[in-house]
Order: structure tokens, then C-alpha cells, then sequence
């Protein structure tokens, strides 16, 4: 992996997450002199030395999921700017879980548990809602803001104009391609932002999680992206040749390839995507759903 840490463009630095950006870290993104900060779950340490050193004015957030706010309280006295379709779970731990749609006590009780310790999850109102289409100028940079809904409802992507850098968040292009088990997500939503940022004039993308940057034509990477979705529906109703309960498609681990743990969070993200499928192939009376099992219509 490249040295992230000496990659400039303009006055936009990347600060890397721990562990390549991995989940549960992500990569922030850093506006020199504006002072803006972009998804601070990067590193906790390098952030307190950068707060220190050269001071930070606002942040930002593409979008409301925990890995990308895990720092947001070392930032609590500095405006927040994000989607207002996004910003009902940062209210309230309660509302962040519902968006989940975690519903059992007994999970509910982990996740309360790791947001809160883990994430450093503390309620937050955002100072300003940052809309479609909007160009903000930041005095060194200029910045056009782009919904793209699907990762979650109010996901946004930023177009910094003068040096042609597209920050695309979690749409972040590696072989696993997108994330669409939001609560309030589809599969069409994904798809269609993924076509819209496809389409942008950008020379250099930064994404939230592992390479970080990419350079260059990519047509297909984004083509890689969509063809995931395409390969986990395929490799479903494989699955559903035979009845099969919602219990049983997640043990078959279309998602991950493999039993992961903390069980919690990866069995619950393993429904979350096949429930998404199935909604969808049941619109389109592909399969059906009797006694409790789910089943290809033949």
C-alpha cells in the first residue's frame, strides 16, 4: 500500500485509519487552512496531534455509519455539517440503532455497549445540513457536493474542483464491492449513484477504506463494483433452489465467503444485505415465500 501520509492534492491531505482503513477505522480527509475535517475515524492520535498543531474549524460527514465518527468527540466544541437524511441516529444512541434495524435486547445491548466505548458515540446536532448540488468555497478550494444515496440514505460524495479530486466515501471501490444494508437503503439506490459518480470529471478519487487513493480511468473498477451485486443475487438464488428459512441464508455467508466474528455485527450485516436481494426478487416474482423459507419460482 502507498505511504497515504505523503499524498497531496491541493490542500487535501489524507490522514490514514488505522489498519489500512479497515473497518472499524476509516481514511479522514483533511482541508488545510479551511480547517475542515472529512470523516474523523481515522486515527485517534494522529487527529489529537493534528487538532494541535494546525487546529481544525469544522467537520464534515459523508454519511452516519460509526466507523466514520468514532473520533467526532474530540471535535465536539466545532460545528458539524452533514445530509439531513442522515442525521437523525447521531440524536440519539436509541434512533442509531433503529436505523439499523437491530431489534432484539440482547444485540441491542452489544451495540449500545460498543458505540459507546469503542465508537466514543456522544450525541450531536449538525450546525448546517449540506444539500445536493451545493458549491461552497472554502477560500483555497472549491467544493461541489453530491448525493448519493444507497450506502445510506443521505451518503454524500465531494467534488474538490481546482485540483479535480473526487472524494467518493464509502463507495470505495475494493473487491467487495458496495455496502447497501442500511435500514432505509436498496440495491437500485447504489446502482444508481455508482452510475452518477461514474460520470465525474475527476483525475484523482479518494475513497474511505483501504487504497485510499486511485488515479487514473476507472470505468473498471466501477464496473468490478456492480458486478458484485449481480454475483451475490446470482450465488442467492443458487441458494434458493431449494427452500431455504432467512437463518439458513445467512449461514450460507453469501456476503462475507466466510463465518465471521464478532457474530453480532457480521451475521447481522449478512441479513441486512440478503434481505435487500430478497425484497427485490420477490417485486419481480422471481422467488416466493411459503412456510416460513424462501424459494425460486421455477
Amino acid at each position: 500500500m502507498m505511504d497515504l501520509e505523503k499524498r497531496k492534492f491541493g490542500p487535501l491531505k489524507v490522514i490514514p485509519g488505522k489498519n489500512q482503513g479497515r473497518y472499524p477505522y476509516c481514511h479522514s480527509i483533511y482541508i488545510e487552512e479551511a480547517g475542515v475535517l472529512i470523516d474523523p475515524g481515522s486515527d485517534r492520535e494522529r487527529l489529537q496531534e493534528t487538532k494541535r498543531d494546525n487546529g481544525f474549524q469544522m467537520t464534515w460527514l459523508s454519511h452516519w455509519h460509526e466507523d466514520h465518527l468514532m473520533h467526532l468527540d474530540l471535535l465536539e466544541d466545532m460545528p458539524l455539517w452533514m445530509s439531513e437524511q442522515d442525521a437523525p441516529p447521531l440524536s440519539d444512541i436509541e434512533i442509531f440503532l433503529d436505523w439499523y434495524g437491530v431489534k432484539n435486547e440482547k444485540d441491542r445491548a452489544f451495540w449500545r455497549n460498543e458505540l459507546k466505548e469503542k465508537f466514543h458515540y456522544r450525541p450531536r446536532i449538525p450546525e448546517r445540513f449540506l444539500r445536493d448540488g451545493e458549491k461552497i468555497d472554502l477560500g483555497n478550494v472549491s467544493v461541489e457536493v453530491i448525493r448519493t444515496p444507497g450506502h445510506s440514505p443521505g451518503h454524500l460524495a465531494f467534488f474538490f474542483r481546482e485540483p479535480q479530486v473526487l472524494f467518493l466515501g464509502d463507495y470505495d471501490l475494493t473487491p467487495f464491492g458496495p455496502w447497501y444494508g442500511d435500514r432505509y437503503s436498496s440495491i437500485e439506490q447504489p446502482i444508481d449513484s455508482i452510475m452518477r459518480l461514474k460520470k465525474s470529471r475527476a483525475m484523482v478519487w479518494l475513497t474511505c477504506h483501504e487504497t485510499g487513493v486511485i488515479e487514473g480511468d476507472l470505468r473498471t473498477f466501477f464496473d468490478d463494483s456492480l458486478g458484485v451485486i449481480q454475483s451475490r443475487e446470482d450465488k442467492l438464488l443458487e441458494l434458493l433452489k431449494h427452500p431455504r428459512t432467512m437463518e439458513e441464508i445467512v449461514d450460507a455467508w453469501i456476503l462475507y465467503g466466510r463465518k465471521r466474528e464478532p457474530k453480532e455485527l457480521y451475521a447481522f450485516s449478512e441479513q441486512a444485505h440478503m434481505q435487500k436481494h430478497l425484497e427485490k426478487l420477490l417485486k419481480q416474482d422471481v422467488i416466493a415465500f411459503d412456510g416460513g423459507r424462501y424459494h425460486r419460482i421455477e
